[in-house]
C-alpha cells in the first residue's frame, strides 16, 4: 500500500514563521538524510492528523510529494502539544531502496483467546511490547509482524526470537542479543494454578 504525503517547500523559517504556520492550519516540517541538504517543508495539518492515527502511516515507506517531487522517506519524529490535538513539527527521513533501514513495527497479537492458558485455564493476556524494531530493505518492510498465542499456557511466553519474521526482515542486533518476552499468559491476581477458570455462563435458550 502507497501512501502519499503532500508538502510544500517553506521559505521563512523561525519561530514566528512557524507559529504563523500552525494559525493558518498548517505544520511545519523537515526531511533530510541521503546525499541531498535537509529540505524544510509545511503539510496540512488536518490531512497529517488523520495519517499519523492510521498505524501504518508509522511503520511504511512513505511518498512525500513536495511541490510535485516525489521521494521515499519514513516518519522518523512528531512533535505534539502539550495539551491540545495539534501536531507542531514532524520529521521525515529519505531513504535509499538498496540500504537497509531500521525501523520500529507494530505487533498484532493473534489468537490469544483460544490459547489453552486462556480458553481452559484462566488466564490473562500481558501484552509486554506492541512494536519491535527491525532492520530490513524498504522494499521488505512490513506494515506489521503476527505473533501467534495460540499454542500458549499458563506462565509461559513468546520472546522476540520466536516471531515468524517475513523475508528479509530480521531483528536488529540489540533484540537479538537480549531476546525480550513480547506476550505473556499469567493468572489473575488471587488465583492458584490449580484452581479451575472459571466457566462462562451458558446462553439462555431461545
Amino acid at each position: 500500500m502507497e501512501i502519499e504525503v503532500i508538502a510544500a517547500k517553506r521559505e521563512l523559517q523561525g519561530t514566528g514563521a512557524s507559529r504563523r504556520l500552525r494559525h493558518a492550519g498548517k505544520v511545519p516540517g523537515i526531511v533530510y538524510g541521503g546525499t541531498t541538504a535537509p529540505v524544510q517543508i509545511e503539510l496540512d495539518h488536518n490531512a497529517l492528523y488523520h495519517a499519523l492515527r492510521k498505524e501504518a502511516f508509522h511503520a511504511s515507506v512513505l511518498t512525500l510529494n513536495v511541490d510535485g517531487a516525489k521521494e521515499s522517506v519514513l516518519l522518523r519524529d512528531t512533535q505534539w502539544h502539550p495539551y491540545r490535538q495539534q501536531v507542531l513539527h514532524v520529521d521525515f527521513q529519505r531513504v535509499d531502496k538498496t540500504h537497509k533501514i531500521h525501523v520500529k513495527v507494530p505487533l498484532h497479537f493473534l489468537n490469544a483467546d483460544s490459547a489453552p492458558g486462556v480458553k481452559t485455564g484462566g488466564g490473562k493476556v500481558s501484552h509486554v511490547v506492541t512494536e519491535i524494531d527491525v532492520t530490513c530493505l524498504p522494499g521488505n518492510l512490513p506494515e506489521f509482524i503476527a505473533v501467534d498465542m495460540g499454542a500458549l499456557e499458563i506462565g509461559h511466553s513468546i520472546h522476540a526470537n520466536d516471531l515468524v519474521l517475513p523475508e528479509g526482515v530480521e531483528l536488529v542486533a540489540h533484540v537479538q542479543h537480549e531476546n525480550p518476552a513480547v506476550a505473556t499468559v499469567t493468572l489473575p491476581k488471587g488465583m492458584k494454578s490449580d484452581e479451575p477458570a472459571p466457566e462462562t455462563p451458558a446462553a439462555p435458550a431461545a
